[in-house]
């Protein structure tokens, strides 16, 4: 094998080292099913209110985590919005943008006509912190509890996926805890 070659083969097994080194820690790094998903107090976009998680207790959450320099969350946005148009009364869709600048994320949630609430988390400390995610987009459904019922790391490929991924809140399931709180009453 020439030196040329042997480069290559180095860099190929170092990148996909590091792909797979990326994929364990993204696994690692989620929060548990079934456990309380962690709330905060953020800022709402436009400007000018306050939100929380906490906010939407006692009803299914989709919670989206996106950036408006994200190619994969601007693709996945318009499907978002009109699946929580016609899903509003049984699922509420809440927005985090993170790691972004007001402007920006203003002007996507305009070019995009986004019209389900949204919270901004400019330094990453609730998304990255809090909530673990690994990049955007990320996903989280929401039970009533405030439990995590399931994690969707990258974007929906079209509305099929998102309903696929709501159906416990769309076919009105109990999450991971109510099904016991009602069972021991």
């Amino acid at each position: 094998m020439n030196l040329r070659t042997s480069i290559v083969v180095i860099a190929v097994a170092a990148l996909l080292g590091f792909l797979v080194w990326g994929l364990v820690k993204k696994g690692e790094s989620s929060l548990p099913v079934g456990e309380p998903v962690p709330t905060a107090t953020l800022p709402t976009l436009p400007e000018g209110g306050e939100g929380s998680l906490a906010d939407y207790r006692g009803e299914w959450v989709l919670l989206n985590v996106w950036a408006s320099w994200c190619e994969p969350c601007k693709a996945e946005s318009p499907a978002l919005d009109r699946f929580e148009s016609a899903n509003r009364e049984q699922i509420k869709v809440v927005g985090v943008d993170t790691k972004d600048l007001s402007e920006d994320a203003m002007r996507f949630l305009r070019e995009f006509n986004i019209t389900y609430p949204q919270l901004r988390d400019a330094s990453g400390d609730y998304t990255d912190g809090e909530l673990k995610t690994t990049g955007v987009p990320e996903s989280f459904l929401i039970d009533p509890e405030g439990n995590l019922v399931a994690h969707y790391s990258g974007p929906f490929r079209d509305e099929a996926a998102i309903e696929a991924f709501a159906e416990p809140a769309l076919e009105g399931q109990p999450g991971p805890g109510e099904g016991q709180q009602k069972a021991a009453s």
